[in-house]
């Protein structure tokens, strides 16, 4: 810390639905975390459904230790992640980090490691006076178009520079198709190291969008005549140090690919209150659209779920194209595991573009999906899996009760 010329720790954890909480200490009360301890209430959890009165320890993360590259005052700021204790020192078990490392435990036992390559979209908006978000852009950039038609290139090079500086390895960023969308994307990882780059990775952005007066949102659906934001997540399965994805002739992929592939459709519906938590999340899942609602997978096909691309040999992988932005990325990264071994294990064959049907068509019907499926409880915990679900009902039956502005264009005059 001192060499670093930290005067503020901030230790980091995340609620049930992924977002970002934080509590600032100072160095000196940090080097006495071992003997001391630091606990926090644990009504914070459950974001909607808070619980009163429960306490729990944090416990940082060596590994996630990074000096934060941007300060608006002298001395700098370091962030670790933490995972979660109950007060009597046991394993939390509604830790969103634990679910993920109790998830590449089980796989690890059977041999099997998996990484992912996540490509991120999100759009830059301009902030008011007062600094609060709009949805204005002022750009008509699209995709892979370059400065000056790209007017956020100076902010999107910003944010590449800080995430490597903040140990967040990126491999390419782009215009995305829309004007005010782009695309960054991280170098391959394994799934724990990637959950934790997500999460500094939307805090980053965001950091770096407010110093050029933007704002940038992951939010899935932010305008109704733009593309929609998502999360491709490209999968790489291991055993052995090789590529289990890669077949045995050239150009080929093997049968483990396509149970891999075969079991996430096959448990995508009830996990699409995690990958896709969001009513607004439903507005970018549209039929007919270039979207990926098809429960399929497919080579090339632009509305298939999954993909397997056709690069292959030490490359092949399996590409998951649903998710978006607003997930919990911990949850996420571990039903996709869970739900790829499982097809391996089941040896789940799916034919390509062969179709189980479509992705719940609204955070409704998703949530019934997600309390009918007892793999989802299984790998989340029953604790978890009932509080994320009633989490989420909260919301849905909030927005339910909620009279738009669309209704009241289209009926209020009519009737």
């Amino acid at each position: 810390m001192e060499e670093n010329g930290v005067e503020t720790v901030r230790l980091q954890f995340t609620d049930i639905t992924g977002t970002l909480k934080s509590i600032a200490v100072t160095p000196a009360k940090f080097a006495r975390l071992r003997e001391e301890s630091f606990f926090v209430d644990g009504s914070f959890l459950a974001g909607r459904d808070g619980e009163d009165g429960v306490e729990l320890m944090l416990k940082p993360d060596p590994s996630t230790f990074t000096v934060l590259p941007w300060k608006s005052q002298p001395g700098n700021v370091a962030r670790l992640l933490c995972s979660l204790y109950q007060e009597d020192g046991t394993l939390f078990a509604e830790d969103s980090r634990e679910v993920l490392r109790q998830a590449e435990r089980r796989a690890a036992a059977n041999g099997y490691e998996l990484s992912v390559r996540p490509e991120c979209e999100f759009f830059l908006f301009h902030s008011d006076d007062d600094g609060r978000p709009t949805v204005v852009t002022h750009e008509r950039a699209g995709y892979l178009d370059a400065h000056p038609i790209d007017l956020g290139e100076n902010a999107r090079r910003d944010m590449v520079r800080t995430l490597e500086e903040m140990g967040v390895e990126v491999e390419a960023s782009r215009h995305e198709i829309s004007p005010g969308q782009h695309g960054i994307d991280l170098k391959p990882m394994g799934l724990m190291e990637a959950a934790d780059g997500i999460v500094t990775f939307r805090s980053a952005v965001r950091s770096v969008a407010k110093r050029h007066g933007l704002h940038a949102t992951f939010m899935p659906k932010p305008l109704g005549d733009a593309e929609g934001s998502g999360v491709h997540l490209h999968f790489t399965l291991c055993k052995d140090g090789k590529n289990v994805f890669a077949g045995e002739e050239k150009g080929s992929f093997s049968e483990e690919a396509a149970w891999f592939a075969g079991g996430l459709l096959t448990h995508m519906k009830a996990m699409a209150a995690v990958s896709n938590p969001l009513v607004n999340s439903y507005k970018r899942l549209v039929s007919g659209t270039k979207a990926p609602t098809e429960l399929c997978w497919s080579s090339r096909r632009e509305n298939s779920l999954l993909r397997i691309p056709p690069v292959r040999g030490t490359r092949t992988r399996v590409e998951f194209r649903g998710a978006d932005g607003s997930a919990n990325p911990y949850l996420l990264l571990a039903l996709c595991l869970e739900a790829g071994l499982d097809g391996i294990a089941q040896r789940i064959e799916i034919r390509e573009g062969e179709s189980l049907g479509r992705l719940p068509e609204n955070l409704g019907t998703a949530i019934a999906c997600f309390r009918e499926d007892a793999f989802v409880k299984k790998i989340l915990g029953e604790p978890l899996w009932r509080r994320y679900g009633a989490c989420r009902q909260e919301e849905w039956l909030d927005y339910e009760r909620q009279v738009t502005a669309w209704e009241l264009r289209e009926y209020l005059y009519r009737y």
